[in-house]
């Protein structure tokens, strides 16, 4: 048996969180798959059954279930200290990184190697997802009832186009049923000797006392409450004053905080909403423009609904919000008040419901349901892979031309990640070379 894993100082896990912000490749499946490596099975820092359950509540959440993983698991280990950096490391590198390859992209729009670069990294992104689906499927669903459902969600959305609040919703009562019925077949993360057995006793266990600070009291509920509506109420009357209730950047906080509050199901399902309010209704950029900003979302390290910081870059540039002489300042305004006004509902989530989370994660009547929705949501990520592929391989459409050389770089992609356990950063660069060298000699 192996012994237990040294404590976590706050200073190493600060560092760590870094360190995933700048590596956190492959959209929420990729990067949820990352932290399961790095957390539960390396580090032994959290026990598979304990970051499943954290995943299903992150899961049922609108905004962006991986940022809002790593906000739980570091508020579990440090406190509120410890869960607004983890999810503040996750978000500010790629912005920071956004910013300026919007930049290039706005300052040098026709240059070859960009367009080279994104060719090949767009077919690893595919491989990426795809083997993170196997990674989070072949864990959470661990009999058929959960494969079942993890089918029927992915023909629901694939087939039916069914919203996926409405498939989170008839899956939680399917599972709230279920566990009434069949309580073994919805217990999130197994037993806990198979986690034992496979990864070894971890600091926070499936046995582990909820710490102090995870403890439901009203009095940290209230002052939650009272900082973040402070927070978000300051920053919309700061901006209200100095530029008015029209303002285009007071129109992206109140535009953001709303897109914050339906984006159930991750970037793809709030894209459309985003989309008709930035380039229909407020003329921020254009729609092939909205296109490039997820192509770059989706090569960059971070959530992929980072895509805001994209459209608040371009919708700055473009309005010309600080004179011609100052695009550039206008972009990294744009981009920083969507960024702020996105995300801040994500840490109220946590910090609000963390406690009720973390007293029910015993109780098989809300497990059964977050148990149900999580297979589900593997399901959805087949389908977002499906997505991808279809838009990579087939770029004009299936009455189009077929991409064979994306797909091969699709193939080699995914058997570096699955057969020779190369990691993500790695081929991601390999993908890039290999579409900068296709350019050369095309």
């Amino acid at each position: 048996m192996e012994s237990l894993p040294a404590p976590v100082s706050f200073g190493q896990a600060v560092l760590y969180w870094l360190k995933l912000g700048f590596i956190s490749f492959g959209g929420p499946a990729g990067q949820i798959s990352m932290m399961h490596q790095e957390l539960v099975e390396r580090r032994r820092w959290i026990s598979e059954q304990r970051f499943l359950h954290a995943l299903n509540y992150a899961m049922v959440l609108p905004g962006p279930e991986a940022q809002q993983l790593a906000t739980y698991i570091g508020w579990l280990m440090h406190g509120v200290r410890g869960g607004i950096v983890a999810g503040a490391l996750f978000v500010l590198p790629s912005l920071f990184i956004l910013i300026a390859l919007t930049w290039v992209y706005l300052a040098y729009a026709d240059a070859p190697a960009v367009a080279a670069i994104l060719y090949g990294i767009k077919p690893a992104v595919v491989a990426i997802v795809v083997f993170a689906a196997w990674r989070i499927g072949s864990r959470a669903l661990k009999n058929n009832v959960l494969r079942l459902i993890a089918v029927l969600a992915f023909a629901a959305i694939f087939m039916f186009k069914i919203p996926f609040p409405y498939i989170v919703l008839a899956v939680g009562v399917l599972g709230m049923i279920g566990s009434r019925i069949a309580p073994d077949k919805f217990k999130a993360g197994g037993h806990h000797a198979a986690s034992v057995k496979a990864y070894g006793p971890a600091l926070i266990d499936d046995d582990t006392p909820v710490p102090e600070h995870a403890r439901f009291r009203w009095s940290r509920v209230i002052g939650v409450l009272a900082i973040g509506f402070a927070i978000w109420s300051g920053a919309l009357a700061w901006l209200v004053i100095e530029y008015g209730w029209q303002g285009t950047l007071t129109q992206m906080g109140w535009f953001f905080t709303k897109a914050a509050l339906v984006t159930f199901g991750g970037a793809y399902a709030v894209l459309p909403y985003v989309y008709q309010g930035g380039v229909e209704h407020y003329g921020w950029l254009t729609a092939t423009q909205m296109i490039d900003g997820l192509a770059l979302g989706e090569t960059t390290p971070g959530p992929l609904i980072m895509v805001v910081a994209f459209v608040g870059f371009v919708g700055g540039w473009t309005k010309e919000l600080f004179g011609p002489e100052a695009l550039a300042l206008a972009g990294i305004a744009g981009a920083c008040v969507a960024t702020l006004f996105t995300f801040l509902p994500s840490f109220m989530f946590i910090l609000l419901g963390g406690p009720s989370v973390e007293a029910t994660r015993d109780d098989i009547k809300f497990a059964g349901p977050l148990t149900g929705i999580t297979a589900a949501v593997v399901g959805v990520i087949v389908n977002l892979a499906v997505f991808f592929a279809h838009h990579v391989f087939w770029p004009a459409g299936f009455s189009g031309p077929f991409d064979g050389l994306s797909l091969l770089i699709a193939i080699a992609a995914f058997v570096a990640l699955f057969r020779f356990k190369v990691g993500i950063v790695p081929v991601i660069a390999a993908s890039a070379v290999a579409g900068l060298l296709y350019s050369f000699v095309s």
